[in-house]
């Protein structure tokens, strides 16, 4: 298995973006993604793929909230371990086990470098089984339509500079919805560097917090107020929480 260097790369995103999916596989590794938490919002086809399998991969939080659906071996991880969680999966894959990789929300919206990890994990063909994911039910909480939005997703390695250009670039012009990274930058973060290229600080913002669970808030700052809550990179720091979502809405 090889390493990823996230500075320096290769990004596992360019590897699992490389090539189309093979749809005529045989016998593929399922990556699924799992929804915002809630197992209702869990697909059918993805329920059955995790019902089905033989072992089942993915984040500690993300696994735990799919282990009473199957009766598969769980290999969890976290960013430390996830080298050896994933060795292990492929070396049940190649022993002949329908393995499942399991992701929060939908693998197309935040999942790409877990996505190339797998891939390069296993020695059979990887299908995606697309989840609802935070994103989509964030645009229907603020009623901001996709087609009139620039979504980006800090929350991975690396370097999120490219994203932070992509939501400078059309701030005030289009609708925006970020995934922040927990916790150094954090919907705060992202309104202070708005600020700073030049977006109005009347814009309307909201803080979409752990989408359909009964714990789900959301708060309605205008760009300027939430700007007051930057710095630090720390739960502490921050009144958000880690399963957040931020929207800017433009002005109609």
């Amino acid at each position: 298995m090889s390493e990823y260097d996230l500075d320096s790369g290769p990004d596992p995103a360019d590897a699992a973006a490389a090539e189309p999916e093979d749809t005529a596989a045989q016998n593929p590794v399922i990556a699924v993604g799992i929804g915002p938490g809630n197992t209702d919002f869990l697909t059918k086809r993805g329920r059955d793929a995790i019902a089905q399998a033989d072992v089942v991969v993915g984040f500690g939080t993300v696994v735990e909230m799919v282990a009473e659906l199957t009766d598969a071996e769980l290999l969890t991880c976290g960013y430390k371990d996830e080298a050896e969680a994933l060795a292990a999966f492929g070396d049940r894959v190649a022993e002949g086990a329908q393995g499942v990789a399991v992701l929060m929300g939908d693998p197309n919206h935040s999942g790409y470098q877990f996505l190339g990890k797998v891939e390069n994990a296993v020695d059979r063909s990887v299908q995606v089984v697309p989840g609802i994911s935070a994103i989509q039910v964030a645009a229907s909480r603020a009623r901001t339509p996709m087609e009139d939005t620039r979504f980006v997703t800090l929350h991975k390695s690396g370097d999120i500079e490219p994203g932070l250009q992509r939501l400078r670039a059309v701030v005030g012009e289009r609708n925006l919805l970020v995934l922040p990274r927990p916790y150094d930058v954090m919907p705060g973060d992202i309104a202070a560097d708005l600020l700073d290229s030049g977006a109005d600080p009347e814009l309307d913002t909201l803080v979409l917090e752990e989408l359909t669970h009964e714990s789900e808030s959301v708060t309605r700052l205008t760009l300027g107020e939430l700007a007051e809550h930057a710095g630090g990179d720390g739960p502490e720091d921050t009144p958000f929480s880690d399963l957040s979502v931020l929207a800017v809405r433009a002005p109609r």
